[in-house]
């Protein structure tokens, strides 16, 4: 069994965790990155313009760099990032469309500044196609997961 941890982290926050846990467990590890990077101002929250805003609330798909090419070898995957309106960013679910998640167990974690793990598991869940399961927990440190 071969495990994977892949991250998308917007501050360093999730990298850092992501990285720590990787480490821990043996992990092979692949970070997520969208083609456009985020600015400071594109992950404003508070801004309802905001490119993470309208990202979220419309749905859209947020291209991202680079592919895992050996991803069938992989039987366990962890998957982290911020939360973002109580479920993973729009990222995550284009990078997690793009592959075939049969037979794979996925394991979801998030960190957060104050937000809730709300229904993550629930809504990634669609984007991990033939996944044998999804969970997800909010996590502060590698300890966690």
């Amino acid at each position: 069994m071969k495990t994977l941890v892949a991250f998308f982290s917007a501050q360093g926050t999730t990298a850092k965790v992501a990285r720590e846990y990787a480490l821990k467990i043996g992990a092979d590890v692949f970070e997520i990155v969208p083609k456009e990077p985020y600015t400071k101002s594109d992950i404003n929250y508070i801004n309802p313009v905001s490119r993470c805003n309208r990202e979220q609330i419309g749905g859209k798909d947020v291209p991202v760099e680079g592919r895992i090419e050996n991803f069938g070898e992989y039987d366990n995957v962890y998957i982290g990032f911020p939360i973002w309106y109580g479920q993973a960013p729009r990222v995550i679910h284009t990078f997690a469309a793009s592959y075939d998640w049969s037979n794979k167990t996925v394991h979801a974690f998030a960190t957060s500044g104050g937000s809730g793990i709300g229904k993550t598991a629930e809504k990634l869940a669609p984007s991990l196609k033939g996944a044998l399961s999804v969970d997800a927990k909010l996590v502060k440190s590698a300890s966690d997961i």
